[in-house]
Order: C-alpha cells, then sequence, then structure tokens
C-alpha cells in the first residue's frame, strides 16, 4: 500500500509530514511512499534524502493511488474528493472549522483520522501531535519576547552597577505554557505563571516558575476531558482579568497560551490590562491566531498599545504558524507522530492497513469512516450546517417562487 505526501499548499506552512527518518520506518511496515518533489525543502530536506531513504519522489502527487494521505495542515475539500473511496488520512484536520472538508471525506467514504483527536494517554504520547508542535510553538513566545524587550532577561551584576532580570508572566501552564517558562527560566528571566488548573501548580514549581494561586473558588470545574482547561464562566473570567491585572503589570513580558480545543480562545487580557504594563514591556499571544487571549491581537501583526500615561507604548504580538517558524524540528517531531501513528494501523508490519476500531487510541482518533462521523461533537456540527443550507436553499426557492408569482400576476 502507498503512503502519499504532498507539499503544503497554505502559504508560510513550511513543515511536511514526512522526514527520511520516518520515511525508513514506513518503509520497514513494508508500504511504499511517494512524495512530492519539494515538499521537504522548507524543512531542510531535499528530494535526494528521500530518495536515500527509500521513498519514490515525484513532481504531483497522484491522488487516487495512494492508500494513505499524510498531511500537517487540514485538506481542502478537492483533496478529500480526490482521494480514492476507502483512502486513509492521518494528519491535522481542525474539523470544528473544516466541516466542508469532513462532508467531502463522508462523501467520498475516506477514513479520516485527526491527530488532534489522539487521546492523551500514556500508549498513545508518541502520537501526540498536538503536544509535540505545542512544545515549539512554546519556545518560539519566548524567542519572540527576547528579541522584542529592550532589556535583558538574565540578571547582570556589573562594575557599571546590577541589571536586574527580566519579569516574565505565562498564562496557561499546558505543554506550550510549561515550555515558555521553562525556556524563560533558562534565560535567566524571573518567572511566574497562572492557570486555571490547580493542578498546575506542581508542573509550573518543576519548570522553575512561581504559580500565582487565584481565589476562583466555585463548584464549577476548570479542568477537562484529557486534561485541558476548561472555559470559565463570563463571570468567573471576569474575576480572573480583575485577579490578574495587577500581576500583568509588574511583568515586563506577558505570554498567553491558553486554548480550549475546538472553540474561540477565551479571553484572559484585556487592552486597559496591557495599558497598564510598563512602557517598553512585550505582550506575546500564542492563540491570536483562534481568536486570541488578548484584546486587539491580530495573528502574525505587532501591534502597539499606548501606556495608560500616554509616555510610552507596549507590543503585542499576535503569533502565527509559530511551529512552521521553526519547521526543521517541528516537522522531525511531527513526522515522527505521523509515522508512529500510521504504524499503528499496521497491526501485522506486511504493508496493509487494517484499522482495529477496538484500540482505544485508533478510536479515539477517527474522524471519519465509511460515510460516517465518527467524532460525535464534529458529528453535530456538521448535521447543523447540513440543516441551516437546506433551510437557506428552501427559503431562497420560496422567494424565487413568490417572485415569479408576483411578476406573473402584474402581468
Amino acid at each position: 500500500m502507498k503512503v502519499g505526501v504532498a507539499r503544503e499548499r497554505l502559504v508560510g506552512e513550511k513543515r511536511v509530514a514526512a522526514t527520511p527518518e520516518s520515511v525508513s520506518q514506513l518503509v520497514r511496515l513494508g508500504l511504499a511512499v511517494s512524495i512530492e518533489s519539494g515538499a521537504g525543502a522548507g524543512a531542510g530536506h531535499a528530494d535526494a534524502h528521500y530518495a536515500e531513504a527509500g521513498a519514490e519522489v515525484v513532481e504531483a502527487l497522484e491522488l487516487p493511488s495512494v492508500d494513505i494521505l499524510a498531511h500537517v495542515r487540514p485538506i481542502h475539500p478537492v483533496t478529500a474528493a480526490s482521494l480514492q473511496a476507502g483512502a486513509v488520512t492521518v494528519g491535522l484536520a481542525s474539523p470544528s472549522t473544516e466541516l466542508p472538508t469532513v462532508r467531502a471525506l463522508v462523501d467520498r467514504r475516506v477514513t479520516a483520522f485527526a491527530l488532534e483527536l489522539v487521546p492523551r494517554i500514556s500508549r498513545a504520547q508518541s502520537m501526540d501531535a498536538l503536544t509535540s508542535q505545542a512544545l515549539v510553538t512554546g519556545y518560539r513566545c519566548v524567542l519572540e519576547a527576547a528579541i522584542r524587550l529592550p532589556r535583558f532577561f538574565p540578571l547582570y551584576m556589573t562594575a557599571a552597577g546590577t541589571v536586574p532580570p527580566a519579569k516574565v508572566l505565562v498564562l496557561g501552564a499546558g505543554v506550550a505554557g510549561l515550555q515558555a517558562i521553562g525556556t524563560a527560566k533558562r534565560l535567566g528571566a524571573r518567572v511566574s505563571a497562572n492557570d486555571i488548573r490547580p493542578a498546575s501548580a506542581d508542573e509550573v514549581a518543576s519548570m522553575g516558575g512561581t504559580f500565582i494561586h487565584l481565589d476562583l473558588a466555585s463548584a464549577e470545574s476548570t479542568a477537562a476531558a484529557g486534561g485541558y482547561a476548561r472555559e470559565l464562566s463570563a463571570d468567573r473570567g471576569a474575576l480572573q482579568r480583575q485577579l490578574l491585572a495587577p500581576h500583568v503589570a509588574e511583568s515586563d513580558v506577558l505570554i498567553t497560551t491558553a486554548a480550549v480545543p475546538g472553540r474561540r480562545a477565551p479571553l484572559l487580557v484585556t487592552r486597559q490590562m496591557v495599558a497598564g504594563m510598563k512602557p517598553g514591556s512585550v505582550v506575546v499571544d500564542m492563540a491570536a491566531e483562534s481568536g486570541g487571549n488578548v484584546e486587539g491581537s491580530v495573528a502574525g501583526e505587532d501591534v502597539e498599545v499606548a501606556t495608560e500615561d500616554g509616555m510610552g507604548h507596549i507590543i503585542v504580538v499576535g503569533l502565527k504558524d509559530a511551529a512552521s517558524a521553526m519547521a526543521t524540528d517541528a516537522s522531525r517531531l511531527y513526522a515522527k507522530n505521523v509515522a508512529n501513528f500510521i504504524e499503528l494501523l499496521v497491526p501485522s508490519k506486511d504493508g496493509v492497513v487494517q484499522p482495529d476500531f477496538e484500540d482505544a487510541v485508533v478510536a479515539g482518533a477517527c474522524l471519519a469512516h465509511d460515510g460516517e462521523v465518527r467524532h460525535e461533537p464534529t458529528a453535530e456540527a456538521l448535521a447543523v450546517l447540513t440543516s441551516t443550507a437546506a433551510q437557506n436553499e428552501g427559503g431562497t426557492a420560496r422567494g424565487a417562487s413568490s417572485a415569479d408569482e408576483t411578476e406573473e400576476g402584474a402581468g
């Protein structure tokens, strides 16, 4: 059976779903690998390296001949419709925002596995693409802040005087947040952090940060399935911002990493809170692409916010394509996630894909199979979209019919 890897079409995306190392792993499973010329160029992998690893390098991938399509970004509906019935896709699918693609996959009876749906259990850690890419993103957040901050991160004691360390505040202590804490700490900053999950305090401390405890006591749970944070209610969200405001004001660097899978990023920091920071401070919003944790952040842009006294400004960095900006190592990790997942689909190691839907990892990551959406939230969203579209079409048809009747009567 053939695994196909195409060049990523999204502008700015440099990652690739297979590296020469992961190709070797797939070939050992008895699979043939076909990779589009130039697919790995952005990640530092030449076509010749893929050929040496056992892949066939082609000018254009023939989708109807591919049995397994490995990808980074969600595929386009046209791509999904071009696959053969029964084909398998493995990659990030973003099902909540890519419903037309989900519909195309279902119509084509493609078996689609979304790596963001991989259960967060010990056995699946080597396939957890969200974790591997968050690791890269958290590291990148700190670098983006460091190059913009007009002062040092570490403490320096010199003959000319002492330079105090920068104060870094990280909001969100998931994988990306913990990596940001560790990176800022290694650069010598004084780091503090907050997360709505109290259990995160020990993890923050293990990375060298100081956990900020906020009095958000409530019967409302702050942890969702899989270890993710649950979005706060409006009242508790407002209280959280109020309690965070003085900590934000004291910081030289603020990094926000909070996200709720499949939902708009929660608002953690208002423009007023940003304006209360010192002139020259830097804010990096990792969640800018999904709506932003910081009011006014724009993905891919630096926005200046004037200080309260009007004597300076704060830079708000809307992070975009952070993992792609470090494509070599991001691809190294992601391609391994993909290869490990595909290996799970080839149990006999004879090159034949046989998904075992009794396996918790396989079943949990399955988005669509045999003409059905297997992920319940996506199935519900697709049903609503289909119903709305049908109602709109019906309304248009009725409107046209009424117009015809009016014209006929007028005649």
